[in-house]
């Protein structure tokens, strides 16, 4: 789960599709494509929305993408084009593009929508992202 600071949508995409697979089978975290946030917690605002919602993700702390990622993971879910862009120029190879989707092409194929930064905005803006992640990683969940 990639977003630009890693502190808003990728951990709380990251705690939503951890609480939904087989931690067993399958690993998630989460990444920023700036490295702004790295060693942080969550965002205040994107804790809150999830303990309200029943999930913990105050263990989580803010890490930056890098190149290696692509090894590590088969599936990088990003969270608006812009982060798309970011994490394609890191990728060496074809099949390290093809691991890299939009997260809510989950729900919209080939649309190219994308989860809102509410980083400047207020509660409600966390809100409506923690429900649209919500949907799309029910979504990955079943399909991997």
């Amino acid at each position: 789960m990639v977003c630009l600071g890693n502190i808003c949508r990728s951990p709380l995409a990251e705690g939503l599709l951890a609480a939904k697979v087989d931690p067993e089978k399958v690993e998630v975290t989460s990444a920023g494509t700036g490295g702004w946030h790295v060693g942080e917690q969550p965002d205040p605002r994107s804790i809150a929305i999830a303990k309200q919602k029943g999930l913990d993700i105050t263990q989580q702390r803010g890490r930056q993408f890098k190149p290696a990622d692509f090894n590590e993971f088969d599936y990088i879910f990003v969270m608006d084009s812009s982060n798309y862009s970011d994490v394609i120029e890191l990728a060496e190879s074809e099949s390290d593009k093809e691991k890299v989707q939009l997260i809510l092409d989950e729900l919209f194929p080939g649309e190219n929508v994308d989860v809102p930064d509410p980083y400047y905005g207020g509660n409600d803006g966390f809100e409506q992202v923690y429900n649209m992640l919500d949907k799309a990683c029910t979504s990955i969940a079943k399909r991997i």
